[in-house]
């Protein structure tokens, strides 16, 4: 066991923690500047934001940033030498899954249209689409990828998946474009990065298959929106998306009107199994370090 003390802020102020090791809850905004520079493990509150962020330099004494998400993008400007970064890798594969499956059927089946006939109590048939026999190209193949290539796996589809880096069964995202013409729907669940900010844009949907559908349930740079737009309104393809660019998507926003998109606010990760999960993570990681264990998740960072 290690003798190293951690003063942990979190959002759960009965989180089980080790002994010898201090939590607090309180709000952030009621510390005083001695009671910040206590803080050593700091958790980011969830779905918080920036604003979450923005406490990181204000803890001089901070050695280690623990997300509750699994995408770090944000987090890179807030980082300093000295500070160690893990992500939620995990918590988060099958919730996001789940809600991609959940807008892959409903766009495909007609979902948006049938609920506002039920609310303008109008009862009109229409034959719908439907995933069977359809081609899925998975973008991002990390625990996220896998976990909805399971959920998938027993429809009767062809999955083409795609990574950056090839490995067996694996297409680099570099050679995507020369699938596009035959495929039906593109899931989209890679990290954001300089190579992946607006890395579907105008050239990539005029590829695409008419018709085809594309789902974003990684983060909204990765289309360009405006391209997406255009798109959109040439009836060329239909859009489902979780997140946005910009977010929170402003009322007025082109987006909105679109016929051809269906949005969700970024729930993708904030489902019922959230809690227990990042629980789970936040412990564990705790406990890796009162045990002088290596902790996992952790995010290898450089700030340009």
């Amino acid at each position: 066991m290690t003798n190293i003390s951690q003063t942990i802020w979190c959002q759960w102020p009965d989180l089980t923690i080790p002994n010898g090791f201090k939590l607090t809850s309180k709000p952030l905004g009621t510390l005083s500047e001695a009671e910040l520079s206590e803080i050593t493990f700091y958790v980011p509150e969830y779905m918080a934001g920036a604003t979450a962020l923005t406490w990181i330099p204000k803890m001089p004494n901070l050695k280690i940033v623990q997300l509750l998400n699994a995408g770090y993008d944000d987090a890179i400007a807030y980082l300093r030498p000295g500070l160690t970064l893990f992500n939620a890798k995990g918590v988060h594969d099958h919730s996001t899954s789940e809600l991609a499956l959940a807008l892959m059927l409903a766009k495909l089946r007609f979902i948006p249209e049938y609920v506002k006939n039920q609310i303008a109590g109008k009862w009109e048939h229409t034959s719908t689409g439907s995933l069977a026999d359809k081609t899925v190209a998975i973008v991002g193949y990390g625990s996220i990828g896998k976990t909805f290539e399971h959920l998938i796996a027993n429809f009767p589809i062809n999955i083409l998946r795609f990574a950056q880096t090839a490995r067996d069964n694996v297409y680099p995202i570099s050679e995507i474009n020369k699938y596009l013409p035959e495929i039906d729907v593109v899931v989209l669940i890679v990290p954001l990065t300089d190579s992946t900010r607006n890395l579907f844009n105008k050239d990539k949907f005029d590829l695409m298959k008419p018709g085809a559908l594309i789902i974003n349930v990684a983060r909204g740079a990765v289309i360009n929106t405006d391209d997406l737009l255009e798109a959109l309104r040439a009836d060329r393809i239909h859009a489902a998306l979780d997140v946005t660019d910009p977010e929170p998507l402003p009322a007025g926003h082109p987006l909105w009107s679109e016929k051809n998109v269906l949005i969700v606010p970024h729930v993708g990760g904030d489902s019922t199994s959230f809690d227990p999960r990042a629980r789970k993570l936040v412990t564990e990681q705790l406990l890796r370090i009162f045990e002088s264990k290596p902790m996992i998740n952790k995010i290898a960072w450089e700030r340009k």
